[in-house]
């Protein structure tokens, strides 16, 4: 039960999972390359938003797979994705450059479950 309130502060809090344990330079490493990540997909105007219907109709089953995959991906950077969301965010596609914006969208979320697996896997280590 531990494990999941680490999984949940961790995915909404980046780098929130290292906070619970008292590892504040491991926190704050996570949580500026999230937000870091985030900010700066912000600021290539990457779209921060799931893809609607009417953007995936036309598109093959696989493809519209990626672009739903895509979205989980940026929900996963848990509190930077719902602040770019109450905002106002953007489009699934936006500006010139959305799609190095919707990378290091992307990015962010990877960067956050790295976070809460390696916390994860620190806090079993130090069980033992």
């Amino acid at each position: 039960m531990r494990d999941l309130g680490l999984v949940l502060f961790g995915w909404i809090v980046p780098g929130g999972a290292y906070l619970l344990m008292r590892r504040y330079l491991q926190f704050a490493v996570f949580a500026a390359v999230v937000w870091t990540a985030f900010g700066a997909g912000l600021l290539l105007h990457g779209g921060a938003a799931w893809p609607q219907t009417a953007e995936l109709a036309g598109l093959d089953g696989f493809t519209a797979l990626v672009f739903q995959a895509s979205g989980l991906a940026r929900l996963l950077a848990g509190a930077p994705y719902f602040a770019a969301q109450l905002l106002g965010g953007s489009s699934f596609l936006a500006g010139r450059l959305h799609e190095q914006g919707t990378t290091l969208f992307i990015m962010a979320g990877l960067f956050n479950v790295l976070a809460i697996a390696s916390a994860l896997d620190l806090r079993k280590a130090e069980e033992k």
